[in-house]
């Protein structure tokens, strides 16, 4: 039976996370954190996206690694760039309907990185009908949800089944109609159902778990084929949270070929080869997937609540986040 190269994956963090640790400045809030037309998708979500990762990678690591040490430090960083959450407020006054900031709020939040000031005032908003009746597509539904769960703003426990089969990965789809786009909303369902790997397989209802259990090798193998590097690592991660993972020879394949698209300098491309290191598109074309392959590995080498597969490490699964 082929087993796990869990040295090999773990280069692949290191050295991801390593070039993330040398782009943070890039992932700063700018002056225009708080403008009324702010790219939200270029300001926010990467930093979101850096403290969600850091936090999980905090949690599945013993302080004495030097990957805690690192995504602490990082972790730290995002929380101080919100003003130690008080740009949250202030965004929740400006505007008190949008979702964006407590989804991007979550991730501090789920590494006990907490301002009650914001919280309570959430928390009324979200009393509101205005507030409960905002459309959004199902997957997204999903995300708020979770967030809102997380935070304590508001109890949605009994909304997510509703909500959850509303999603293309909730109706089981045929198979054959995988596509990119289905493949990010299944990954995103996974994360939400099983707070991004904190709550384990357990979120997973059994029909969902099975239907991944027999499609997801072949979809990673065919996104992996196209050079998907992205959505390859969030696949990957969603593996890594399944009551039965892959085969070992699957994993082990889709890990080699994400290390050999790997750049020397640690930066994973999204698709392809990516662009040059002087494109002024490089880092958003580069910092997602690399990020993603973090936490992959994350969830890859070991679970809090169970012990590892055969050939892989067990993980500190300590609450301490900061060390």
């Amino acid at each position: 039976m082929t087993a796990l190269d869990t040295r090999g994956i773990r280069r692949v963090a290191e050295a991801a996370l390593a070039w993330i640790s040398g782009h943070r400045a890039e992932f700063a809030l700018g002056e225009d954190a708080l403008a009324a037309h702010a790219q939200v998708n270029r300001i926010w979500k990467p930093l979101g996206e850096l403290a969600r990762v850091c936090g999980t990678v905090c949690r599945r690591t013993a302080p004495s690694d030097p990957l805690h040490a690192c995504a602490a430090d990082l972790l730290s960083y995002a929380w101080e760039q919100t003003g130690r959450g008080e740009l949250f407020l202030r965004l929740q006054r400006l505007e008190p309907f949008a979702t964006y900031p407590l989804e991007v709020y979550a991730t501090l939040a789920a590494a006990g990185l907490r301002h009650p000031g914001y919280e309570a005032a959430t928390a009324v908003v979200a009393r509101t009908r205005g507030w409960r009746l905002t459309e959004q597509q199902p997957t997204r539904r999903l995300g708020v949800l979770n967030a809102e769960e997380r935070c304590a703003v508001r109890r949605s426990g009994g909304s997510m089944p509703r909500t959850l089969r509303r999603t293309w990965l909730g109706g089981l789809p045929e198979p054959w109609t995988f596509e990119r786009e289905s493949g990010y909303a299944l990954t995103h369902v996974v994360f939400h159902l099983t707070d991004w790997g904190d709550a384990g397989p357990s979120g997973l209802p059994p029909d969902l778990a099975g239907y991944l259990a027999d499609w997801l090798p072949p979809w990673l193998d065919t996104c992996l084929d196209a050079g998907m590097w992205d959505l390859g690592c969030e696949l990957l991660a969603v593996a890594a949270s399944l009551p039965r993972r892959p085969e070992p020879a699957v994993l082990q394949d889709a890990w080699a070929r994400i290390a050999a698209a790997q750049h020397a300098s640690g930066a994973l491309p999204e698709e392809g080869d990516g662009v040059g290191e002087d494109s002024d598109q490089y880092f958003l074309l580069h910092y997602h997937s690399t990020l993603m392959a973090v936490f992959a590995e994350a969830l890859t080498l070991g679970r809090p609540d169970e012990p590892a597969p055969a050939g892989v490490p067990r993980r500190h699964g300590g609450q301490g986040v900061l060390g």
